[in-house]
């Protein structure tokens, strides 16, 4: 599995490409912005994008999901409580195209050979979810490295979060973690140097 980052928008969002490379299927997490940079990157490696995926619905995850979704005919999915995000203006008047596919905690997205598991880390906003994909975690804004993404917006709500922190460090195992923006981390870094999900892990 080989997973890029492509860094797009003002606010340097993190998209996501992740590609089993014996098939050359891949699907894109988070294409906030710069359709343009993502789909060039899907057609110089000859990739047939199976998913378009929401780690949750900010107007910086979201900026390139039509075009992206033109482009390729990919299947969309989000967390149908994300529509709360966009009702509340928080995706900066996007809305999920016809035909989206709404998944939540426990769900499974099978994007040609990749094999996406749903976990639910609402917090950040109130339909958030982290993507499992083998040793990988996308965590959108759940969990950053050394930190967490904010709760002072509408659906934010940092009890809630501190509890998807302690759900995330309570996975068995390690995991590369590849959050919303900046830099990557490991799981079992976060657990032990990250402030809020020690915090979590302490007060939870």
């Amino acid at each position: 599995m080989l997973i890029k980052t492509l860094v797009v928008g003002p606010i340097e969002t993190n998209c996501y490409v992740v590609t089993d490379e014996a098939t050359l299927d891949c699907a894109v997490i988070d294409p906030g912005d710069e359709s343009n940079t993502i789909l060039d990157y899907l057609e110089d490696n000859k990739l047939r994008c199976r998913a378009v995926m929401l780690t949750h619905a900010h107007f910086d995850h979201v900026g390139a999901v039509d075009a992206v979704l033109e482009a390729t005919g990919a299947k969309f999915y989000m967390c149908e409580r994300e529509l709360e995000t966009i009702r509340t203006r928080g995706a900066g008047g996007w809305a999920p195209p016809e035909g989206t596919a709404y998944y939540d905690d426990g769900d499974v997205v099978e994007a040609g050979s990749l094999r996406f598991e749903v976990i639910a880390t609402p917090g950040h906003t109130t339909g958030g979810v982290t993507l499992r994909c083998g040793d990988a975690l996308f965590t959108g804004d759940t969990l950053f490295r050394g930190s967490c993404g904010r709760t002072d917006f509408p659906g934010g709500d940092m009890k809630v979060q501190l509890g998807s922190l302690k759900r995330l460090a309570a996975l068995e195992g390690d995991y590369e973690v590849y959050p919303g923006h900046a830099e990557s981390s490991t799981l079992s870094a976060e657990r032990a140097h990250n402030p809020y999900m020690l915090h979590a892990l302490e007060k939870m």
